[in-house]
């Protein structure tokens, strides 16, 4: 039947990544465990390169799903950052993350991680310079007016939160104590509730993709007969697929290989890969938190930035040799389970996974995930503990005790 075999495929392809997709969200655990996201907006204070480069790290250390980066973003605005500088931390956010390089890797190869941490830092650089060239003053004061007003969009309550661990003690103290193997434990739970959805709609999606659509219509649709026309065209289709399928944050890296397969060009999947952040409903969240003018300018600067990055790691990894050549075999979940490495790698990461949520559940988490979709404001004091080590939402904060 064609549904079980699409659900196959997809299957096949969740069991090929679970591994990666925990080892990364643990290591971001980690860094968000230690990272407070209270003193980002203060480091951002204008679109100089020292800022543009912070709101890089920084972003790439608060790994997110589309929703909550963009809405994370909206938050510095009205906490004073400079706006250019919050879009590129929320670029870094989902294009700059542990995760997404390690499942790309996995799907399709080591070139394309690569690709992503090269194209990711340009696509920042090309923002930056549209910004100064179009960015007026009176559509930038519009939108921080706009983003004043509070309207809600979609995983404010989760952008809000701060479990970071501060106090007294070197990195790996805090991180072992008990405050930090609580903050992990939350950090991870969290992020893997916040982009379970994607993550799985992705997966379905590629799986119908990989099992229902002929080759062909790839084929015909890339101009993989025409070479020149294919690495031209790629990068400009590339975002387009992306904004009509819905699919972002890491759920993208799927679809990513089956497109690979079908003959995109090198450019054209990295560019699709970044697009999470254009996709339909992000765009309506843009017009809420900044109004539809400035909705509109995202969308054109952000497709600009994607198709640009496209382009150049097109023709820069081509004379590199570093675009794969030959049949194109990405991991579209041709491959079913069996006893391997990947199996023994699952093994111990569920392992590790179910230790996490045990703990999560056993400090208190099952009220933080109540508050995941909270109003962009319901969370102001989460983060902000009192004396007694309990924030605003009455939430025992693990930051207190650390050692």
């Amino acid at each position: 039947m064609p549904i079980l075999h699409a659900l196959r495929v997809a299957g096949n392809m969740t069991w090929q990544v679970t591994w990666s997709l925990i080892l990364g969200f643990t290591l971001s655990a980690v860094i968000e465990a230690l990272v407070r996201k209270s003193t980002i907006a203060r480091l951002l204070p204008d679109d100089r390169p020292r800022s543009l480069a912070t709101a890089s790290v920084l972003g790439a250390a608060s790994s997110s799903c589309s929703y909550a980066a963009v809405a994370l973003a909206r938050s510095l605005v009205r906490k004073g950052a400079d706006f250019t500088a919050a879009m590129a931390f929320q670029f870094a956010s989902t294009n700059l993350v542990i995760e997404l390089g390690l499942i790309i890797a996995l799907l399709m190869g080591w070139q394309f991680t690569l690709a992503e941490f090269v194209g990711g830092p340009l696509m920042i650089l090309f923002l930056a310079l549209l910004f100064r060239r179009f960015l007026t003053s009176r559509l930038r004061d519009a939108a921080r007016v706009q983003a004043d007003l509070a309207v809600a969009g979609s995983m404010e309550g989760h952008a809000a939160m701060d479990m970071s661990v501060t106090g007294r003690g070197s990195f790996w103290r805090r991180l072992v104590s008990s405050a930090g193997l609580t903050s992990v434990s939350h950090n991870f739970v969290m992020e893997w509730a916040a982009i379970l959805r994607d993550l799985a709609i992705g997966l379905l999606i590629a799986g119908a993709a990989g099992a229902w659509i002929p080759e062909s219509f790839w084929q015909h649709l890339f101009f993989t007969d025409h070479p020149l026309a294919a690495k031209l065209w790629g990068p400009l289709i590339g975002p387009i697929v992306a904004v009509v399928t819905f699919v972002c944050s890491i759920g993208n890296a799927p679809l990513a290989a089956v497109l690979w397969n079908g003959g995109i060009s090198f450019g054209g999947v990295v560019s699709f890969i970044f697009a999470d952040l254009i996709i339909i409903p992000i765009l309506i969240i843009y017009a809420k938190y900044y109004g539809r003018r400035m909705a509109w300018f995202l969308f054109g600067t952000f497709y600009a930035t994607m198709a640009a990055a496209g382009y150049v790691i097109e023709f820069v990894f081509s004379p590199l040799g570093l675009i794969p050549d030959g049949p194109r075999n990405a991991n579209v979940g041709d491959d079913s389970v069996r006893w391997n490495y990947t199996t023994v790698l699952n093994i111990i990461f569920l392992t590790l996974a179910a230790a996490l949520v045990w703990r999560f559940f056993a400090t208190g988490g099952r009220a933080m995930l109540a508050m995941m979709g909270g109003g962009p404001d319901d969370m102001a004091g989460h983060g902000e503990p009192s004396p007694t080590g309990h924030d605003a939402t009455g939430h025992h904060h693990p930051h207190e005790g650390s050692g």
